[in-house]
């Protein structure tokens, strides 16, 4: 399961009221999320999150045989939907359902869309056996996937730039948000100092902040990554890595907010921003969510075969 999302700036109307509810899109943000849209072309999350889905298929096949497992991908305001995808588990003969979020970090109150559409899930469907994956950020398979990603962008950097500085990101919230569930953040920085910890990147190289505030005008979680930029570049840092912790898969938030905008404004302060490459569907990601598949499947009672 994901959160989706518009593919071109033709799909922003219908995406943005999904997203809110149903509720009118202020003129300015579609125009704002329209220009954003154009700018990169199109997002690839959906065919991503599809690939994913089909990835993780084989890869079970493999493990245990074909016919043990079914997956589907399901989002939360694009379609496929999490109910099509339900619906069709059950059209298949399912009678257990693993749902995995694919956002390592979970809270129940602050990713709560995804905890309605469950439960809507099980009105419709009473005699399913449902397991939601949960939080799986320190998973080994995870931190590894995000460290060997980390490392290879810092390999790639000109000789001499040993030293260069880390910002590890995260989605930006309502502050009264996090409120609600405060050890959500503390999820996101310990997946930062995991990743950091087995990518042997010293305390004094690396600093954690916020991307993507959205359009409202309550206060929303900072520092943001741009925030940092003038203090970096006082420092006479030249080159920085931006390395989001709490995606899976290229999207609007990574290809026009850090590629784009962060980008700009760091090259504007003469500052060479380089992100690490999301794992999309690559292999090592796709053994973390088998890892999770297997994790968040009930035990089997004593004495069953």
């Amino acid at each position: 399961m994901t959160f989706g999302s518009a593919v071109t700036s033709d799909d922003v109307p219908a995406y943005l009221s999904s997203v809110r509810g149903g509720r009118e899109v202020p003129e300015n943000v579609l125009t704002e999320f329209r220009r954003r849209y154009d700018v990169i072309g199109r997002s690839p999350l959906i065919d991503i999150t599809l690939e994913q889905a089909r990835a993780l298929q084989a890869l079970l096949d493999a493990e245990s045989g074909t016919g043990s497992f079914v997956v589907r991908a399901g989002m939360l305001h694009s379609a496929p939907t999490i109910p099509a995808a339900i619906q069709e588990l059950v059209t298949t003969g399912a009678t257990s359902i693993v749902a995995i979020v694919l956002a390592p970090q979970y809270s129940p109150i602050i990713l709560a869309g995804y905890e309605r559409a469950m439960d809507a899930a099980r009105t419709a469907h009473p005699s399913l056996d449902m397991h939601v994956s949960g939080a799986w950020y320190s998973l080994p398979e995870w931190i590894e996937s995000l460290s060997a990603r980390l490392v290879a962008t810092l390999e790639e950097l000109p000789t001499g730039a040993s030293d260069t500085p880390v910002i590890f990101t995260a989605h930006s919230l309502p502050r009264a948000v996090v409120e609600r569930d405060p050890a959500y953040i503390e999820q996101l920085r310990e997946t930062a100092t995991a990743v950091a910890a087995r990518a042997s990147l010293p305390p004094a190289r690396w600093q954690f902040a916020y991307q993507s505030a959205g359009h409202t005008p309550e206060p929303w979680l900072t520092p943001d990554v741009k925030d940092l930029l003038p203090g970096l570049r006082d420092r006479g840092v030249r080159t920085v890595v931006v390395a989001p912790v709490q995606f899976l898969a290229d999207h609007l938030e990574v290809l026009f907010d850090i590629d784009v905008a962060a980008v700009d404004e760091a090259r504007e302060l003469g500052i060479d921003m380089r992100r690490v490459h999301m794992p999309n569907a690559a292999p090592d990601l796709i053994r973390a969510l088998a890892a999770v598949v297997r994790r968040t499947m009930p035990s089997p009672a004593v004495g069953s075969r």
